[in-house]
């Protein structure tokens, strides 16, 4: 296949990639691939929205943990989607790709503010957008906020980028056994407690059929492959 698939998609990225193998921050070497891959399928005619996390730099819910009131620790995690998502459009737009910033959080010498029909707008006009800022409220994570926005501007499918080549059935750090699927309904996501998504995003997505494509960003190439139709990762789905 040399068309495209899927014409508008939604690609969630985790911070935790863009750190590389420093482990914290943005690696510029990461960060410079990744948007290499979304270059790619933009000139394929693709409209891309993505959705970015800020585990690189500093993760809420971990410092919820460690005593830290969980509304101030998770709008400091908000603020560092933002960071991350200022870098990427910085190196995409030296690409030559015209790109958008919406944060779900208001900052006007940043960012635009979300606007559902100003962000559809800026697809048909074929500029990538980078939400940032989470959904703009505590207590929800990335996960969800990429499949509340995935929903909103009526991307065909989410694109899951991480650090692993889809989803297994026991953490590969710990079972280097363990088997990877290649097709899942959401059902069985919550049912076997899969954890690629939180619980919410998974029932956000399958509530309104939206389709999950988990994969391994780091892999060159691996966007293009599934925008053009190949078997990449794990497909979730409501129905197998």
């Amino acid at each position: 296949m040399t068309e495209p698939k899927y014409q508008r998609v939604l690609l969630k990225i985790s911070g935790e990639v863009l750190a590389g193998d420093q482990g914290y921050g943005i690696d510029p070497k990461v960060i410079d691939a990744v948007a290499i891959e979304i270059k790619d399928i933009h000139d394929l005619g693709v409209e891309v929205a993505i959705v970015i996390g800020g585990g690189n730099i500093f993760r809420g819910l971990a410092a919820s943990a460690n005593g830290m009131e969980r509304s101030s620790a998770d709008y400091m995690g908000m603020l560092a989607t933002v960071l991350n998502a200022l870098a990427l459009q910085n190196t995409l737009e030296r690409k030559g790709v015209f790109t958008r910033v919406q944060s779900a959080i208001e900052m006007r010498q940043l960012a635009e503010s979300y606007i559902r029909r100003r962000a559809i707008r800026h697809l048909e006009k074929k500029r990538v957008i980078i939400f940032a800022g989470g959904t703009g409220n505590p207590y929800f994570s990335t996960d969800t906020a990429a499949a509340l926005r995935a929903m909103e501007i009526g991307a065909q499918v989410i694109l899951k980028g991480t650090k692993v080549d889809g989803i297994y059935d026991a953490d590969q750090m710990k079972h280097p056994k363990a088997k990877r699927y290649d097709e899942l309904t959401f059902f069985q996501v919550i049912e076997k407690d899969l954890r690629v998504m939180d619980s919410t995003a998974v029932s956000l997505c399958m509530d309104h059929n939206l389709p999950l494509i988990v994969f391994n960003l780091k892999q060159t190439g691996n966007i293009k492959r599934i925008i053009l139709g190949q078997k990449v990762g794990t497909i979730v789905r409501k129905v197998s």
